[in-house]
């Protein structure tokens, strides 16, 4: 896409091009809108589960272009459920349109996840404005808590996602690809307890969780020369002790475990745990390890994928095929329930990694403006794929329900 080339420069590819090309209006009609919608959840961080402003303001944009509005729909306060109507009736496909607004605690939105809430919300917008040309129902759902906990999963648990013929979500990166690999993941608590007691006076009286804490960490630093190369362990002491001169009594770390490979995740599993027991056994003392925010690898859906990359060369975006980097989305976890793409698209013009100072700083820069006016319209275009020809649709299902999840 040229720099400055508004999207009404571009012709929208076939078929429906001329409703996509109203639908590409309506997002350049709502441009103001959306970019001050994406800026204010940038400038306004929130971690996992905490997201009250972004899911407010998502919620509040929806509802003024139409959408019947439940905020905090399940059992998650920070989720958000927008629906319409197509204005040729029910009977069509459902789609589900997505968008999360999680940030990461001491960087903020170094995921980029503001420019996902506003191509979400603009998504929605744009499929609102062009209803009186489809059947069925869109689905707007706000996803938080994707950086740690796992959301959309609970929102699966609560039958949020039920009836969708297909899910679609856009996410930033420093380059322009459909297809995605990431990595089976879990969050990991670890806690160690043992017996506090004065470190210089009587340290033989105490049994410090802090030794447990390095042993683990050894442990782990000395495993990581036998794991496969697909794997990855990395973790962050957030109680290490209170004083110098005390045995630490009580120590906690964040670990995250993660696999490309299903199967040979369970057995990371398993060794980390033992590594754990082991740790707190050599130093005599407790140990509660505890996993949560499972996120799977995901099941590619190449129907809906090539309507992205039609629908994407149109505007003179290349895919350059799949990313030689990984790291762990909820939206996996969703891939095995109905069909899903999670495309990205470039918010900068050099190489960048995520979780950056930096890519927070794109998540807010013209470029990552025009990627997010960009996203929300090749999301729109392809949510009017399948609302427009249901056989698309069921095409998308049929490959689903054709391959075998791995390690199923």
């Amino acid at each position: 896409m040229a720099d400055s080339a508004p999207l009404s420069a571009f012709t929208p590819a076939e078929p429906f091009a001329d409703v996509k090309a109203r639908a590409a209006a309506a997002v350049e009609a709502s441009a103001d809108e959306l970019l001050d919608l994406s800026h204010r959840i940038h400038a306004h961080p929130e971690p996992a589960f905490e997201e009250r402003y972004a899911a407010a303001a998502v919620a509040e944009v929806i509802e003024r272009h139409g959408y019947a509005v439940e905020r905090g729909p399940g059992s998650l306060e920070t989720a958000v459920r927008g629906r319409i109507t197509g204005g040729r009736g029910a009977d069509g496909p459902r789609i589900g349109v997505l968008a999360e607004y999680d940030a990461l605690p001491g960087l903020g939105h170094g995921c980029g996840h503001n420019t996902m809430a506003a191509s979400g919300v603009g998504a929605a917008v744009a499929l609102a404005a062009v209803r009186d040309a489809w059947a069925g129902e869109v689905v707007f759902l706000g996803t938080p808590a994707e950086e740690r906990g796992s959301g959309k999963q609970i929102m699966l648990d609560d039958g949020l996602f039920a009836g969708l013929d297909a899910a679609l979500l856009y996410h930033p990166c420093d380059r322009n690809h459909v297809e995605t690999a990431p990595l089976a993941s879990e969050d990991v608590s670890v806690v160690f307890t043992g017996v506090a007691s004065h470190a210089a006076s009587d340290p033989w009286l105490g049994r410090n969780a802090l030794d447990a804490m390095i042993a683990l960490f050894v442990s782990v630093g000395l495993w990581r020369q036998q794991l496969r190369t697909h794997c990855r362990v990395h973790g962050v002491i957030q109680e290490g002790g209170s004083a110098a001169n005390i045995i630490p009594s009580r120590t906690r770390a964040w670990f995250m475990i993660r696999s490309a490979d299903q199967a040979y995740y369970e057995v990371m599993k398993r060794r980390f745990t033992a590594l754990c027991e082991a740790a707190a056994k050599a130093a005599d003392v407790e140990v509660a390890v505890e996993y949560s925010g499972y996120a799977s690898t995901m099941k590619h859906n190449r129907v809906l994928a090539d309507l992205w990359v039609a629908n994407a060369a149109a505007y003179g975006i290349e895919d350059q095929g799949p990313d030689p980097t990984s790291g762990s989305t909820d939206m996996a976890n969703v891939s095995w329930s109905v069909p899903a793409i999670h495309p990205d698209l470039a918010i900068s013009d050099t190489p960048v990694p995520g979780h950056t100072i930096e890519f927070r700083e794109a998540a807010a820069s013209p470029r990552g403006d025009r990627a997010t006016l960009l996203a929300a319209t090749l999301v729109a275009q392809t949510a009017l794929d399948l609302l427009l020809d249901p056989a698309k649709s069921k095409a998308a299902w049929r490959e689903f329900h054709g391959e075998q999840r791995a390690g199923a």
